[in-house]
């Protein structure tokens, strides 16, 4: 039984989340801002928790951003090993590469867990009464899937396999 069409299924339905979160969260900020700035300019009143939200959202939209980014490669990446290496060197520095973002991925979701623990611990809150660690978790989360990602880059580089998104 060939379980590649199940997969690419998952996937699509994966990158289809990603996009629809980016989407949901953008226009939720605009919409907010926009709803600010009217309230404030017409009305001199405004909700006091938006502007805490909207630094909330920024930081869940670069996340999903990133999460969204490191499905094709795009992160930020130096690629100045690709341009002067032999074509036979190519492929095993490009695994070596993905480990180490894999890596450090997984090193800083590591860190990211453990200051969303020590918010815990802390009881801070958030936009009045909500538990911040609940909204933190999109660091630990969105590192965690980067980190995963670039492992099976990496492991299918190793396998020789061609990757599943667009590549550099």
């Amino acid at each position: 039984m060939n379980s590649q069409p199940a997969l690419d299924r998952l996937e699509r339905t994966g990158q289809a989340l990603e996009d629809g979160l980016l989407v949901l969260i953008l226009g939720s900020m605009i919409l907010l801002a926009a709803v600010q700035i009217f309230l404030r300019n017409f009305f001199d009143l405004g909700f006091i928790w938006s502007d805490e939200l909207l630094r909330l959202m920024v930081l869940w939209l670069a996340v999903a951003g990133a999460v969204a980014a490191s499905r094709q490669d795009r992160h930020i990446s130096i690629a100045v090993l690709d341009r002067f290496l032999p074509a036979p060197l190519r492929r095993p520095t490009r695994v070596l590469l993905d480990l180490f973002t894999s890596g450090v991925c997984a090193l800083i979701a590591w860190h990211s867990l453990a200051f969303v623990r020590s918010t815990h611990e802390y009881g801070d809150v958030l936009l009045g009464q909500v538990p911040a660690w609940l909204l933190q978790l999109v660091l630990p989360v969105g590192f965690a899937l980067i980190a995963w990602r670039y492992l099976v880059f990496a492991l299918r580089g190793a396998l020789g396999k061609q990757r599943a998104a667009a590549s550099r």
